[in-house]
């Protein structure tokens, strides 16, 4: 939990601070600014985003955004954004000492998936999601692997891994998972 202090109504908890990355996977060129203006009040800050071309579908863009504020700043952001046609994106917030780490995902014919994340970034389920499956899929492993399927987010996976990639002219920096 973070720091407490003292106000006429009691005791208020204070946010600790959490960050993470913004990732527009593609956005058509006449909707960046409104993704500007409402992760910004997202954050309740003005943010200016660096935008490139996104190679996978004609007209759109991208972008990525390191982000800094309050823990639950990523659920902000996610929420601004939601729903918005054509747009694809991810909000990662980092674990903390004071809160879960989380990660959303959005396409725009899935909607927005959501799951906690442990401190190297792992989607983590929980306990009564695995129990759920197993209850819904009984003794059928291929019903349980398509809940579990579900349950890790694969379809949005999927769909924005194409979106992920970057272009040419970018280099790719593989992470190697080690021991």
């Amino acid at each position: 939990m973070g720091k407490s202090h003292l106000t006429n109504g009691g005791i208020v908890t204070k946010q600790g601070t959490a960050s993470g990355v913004l990732y527009v996977h593609s956005a058509p060129r006449a909707l960046c600014p409104h993704i500007e203006w409402a992760a910004g009040r997202a954050m309740s800050r003005a943010v200016n985003f660096s935008w490139v071309d996104q190679p996978v579908l004609d007209g759109a863009r991208r972008t990525e955004f390191t982000w800094t504020g309050p823990a639950g700043t990523g659920a902000a952001i996610a929420s601004a954004l939601r729903g918005w046609e054509h747009l694809r994106f991810e909000v990662t917030e980092d674990a903390s000492a004071e809160a879960d780490g989380g990660r959303w995902m959005h396409t725009p014919d899935l909607g927005v998936f959501y799951a906690q994340t442990d401190v190297v970034g792992n989607m983590v389920v929980p306990e009564d999601r695995i129990r759920y499956a197993m209850e819904v899929a009984g003794s059928n492993a291929l019903e349980l692997q398509r809940e579990l399927r579900l349950a890790l987010g694969q379809a949005w996976d999927e769909e924005l891994e194409p979106f992920r990639r970057v272009g040419e002219a970018n280099p790719v920096v593989w992470l190697h998972r080690v021991g």
